[in-house]
């Protein structure tokens, strides 16, 4: 639970720190980043998957490439679910977004890899 908790705080820090380095991203403040990564967390778990499976075609096509828009997306319907977090007007910086999504998902990543699950021995 507490790993829970470290990699939710480590999460709203790099929104944090992400939305500073982009202008059309906002976040309103620390409190508002947490609850945007905790409710990122949950539509990459419950919409991605199906965003995923209705666009495998393109997944495909593209080799994989649409992931990056399927980011996008889940990251404009998080900031549609929380006020306080903007990224701007949605078709307009699409290009600002895919950037900023994949950012998050590699810093996710990277708190997933040093935070992660104990080791067993």
């Amino acid at each position: 639970m507490i790993r829970w908790i470290i990699k939710l705080l480590l999460n709203g820090a790099a929104l944090l720190w992400i939305s500073s380095w982009f202008q059309s991203i906002q976040v309103a403040n620390f409190k508002v980043a947490i609850l945007a990564a905790l409710v990122l967390g949950i539509v990459n778990t419950m919409i991605r998957p199906i965003l995923t499976l209705f666009t495998l075609p393109l997944q495909i096509l593209t080799l994989g490439l649409f992931w990056f828009v399927i980011n996008a997306i889940t990251f404009a319907l998080t900031a549609y679910f929380i006020n306080g977090f903007e990224v701007g007007p949605w078709p307009d910086n699409l290009g600002i977004v895919i950037v900023a999504a994949a950012l998050m998902s590699l810093f996710g990543w990277l708190i997933d890899l040093v935070v992660g699950r104990p080791k067993e021995r």
